[in-house]
């Protein structure tokens, strides 16, 4: 296990069309060890490039400690699951999984092993001589969440991972999550546009503003663990009143954004109709909807 540090963190990049843009600005943060900590925000705000950030994938002003260790670049301490599944179709399942463990020089024996126990872990076991080809969507998303873990790191860095899937496998497939973080006591920092999401998974959720990013607040998820085996626990009382709570938050950011904008008008417009700044289905249409500019 592994705590994540952020201090005094700013990102500047240079836009297509040749201006100075800030996509983070002076962001604080800390997350514990073992803790399932959430990033929540519009499209564009930051949250994939914060995510990038900690993985060594981006540079920034600012620091990321792990562990109080500063993070310089990609490391093995540290396991990225992207919403693509980026699996190498050549390769059969245990193949791909095993791959990482192949490039630092493990033993065949051992690495597949390996592989073979994290795909069990994930509910795989029985397809370790499948092709990608041969899976489905949420099959495939098992797979890389195996790759991942199959290197052992301490933190593990989800980017949307369920966002292609259909909505029954993505609820299957957030519960087999719960149920790997329960095992492994990872930190896993988690990139999501659904509430939802947020709040069935999370410990904490960090509500993130429009760009540039900072973050606005964040917020405790009193449930129950572990939720996977609490029937319907989307329709609890608890679980509405965190979300709405998100909501109010979020939709400020949403319409700040431009999210909205070709969702029925100018934001502006959304606004000036009711007490609320939108409608709570047309904001998770735009969570949904929305194209992701970072």
């Amino acid at each position: 296990m592994a705590s994540v540090d952020i201090e005094n963190l700013s990102k500047r990049y240079i836009s297509k069309a040749g201006g100075d843009c800030l996509a983070l600005d002076d962001l604080n943060l800390s997350i514990e060890k073992g803790e399932f900590f959430a990033l929540l925000g519009p499209s564009g705000c930051g949250k994939s490039t914060l995510l990038h950030i900690i993985g060594g994938l981006n540079s920034a002003d600012g620091k990321i400690l792990i562990n109080g260790q500063p993070v310089k670049g990609p490391g093995l301490n540290r396991g990225i699951v992207f919403q693509e599944y980026a699996l190498f179709p050549w390769l059969t399942v245990v193949e791909n999984v095993a791959f990482g463990l192949k490039m630092k020089g493990v033993a065949k024996r051992e690495r597949l092993q390996t592989a073979r126990e994290c795909l069990a872990l994930v509910g795989l076991s029985g397809f370790e001589e499948r092709y990608p080809d041969q899976l489905s969507g949420g099959m495939k998303q098992r797979t890389a969440i195996a790759r991942a873990l199959a290197y052992d790191p301490e933190v593990l860095l989800m980017d949307e991972p369920f966002a292609a899937l259909d909505a029954q496998t993505r609820e299957i497939l957030q519960g087999e999550l719960l149920k790997i973080w329960e095992k492994t006591g990872k930190t896993i920092i988690f990139v999501t546009h659904s509430i939802e999401e947020a709040v069935f998974l999370a410990q904490r959720v960090a509500v993130i503003t429009s760009r540039p990013g900072r973050i606005k607040k964040i917020v405790d998820i009193p449930l129950s663990t572990p939720r996977y085996e609490e029937e319907d626990i989307r329709s609890s009382a608890a679980f509405s009143e965190v979300r709405h709570e998100l909501w109010k938050l979020l939709s400020e950011e949403v319409v700040n954004s431009g999210t909205l904008n070709g969702y029925g008008g100018s934001s502006k417009a959304v606004q000036a109709k009711g007490s609320e700044p939108l409608g709570e289905g047309l904001l998770l249409q735009a969570q949904t909807e929305g194209v992701e500019q970072q």
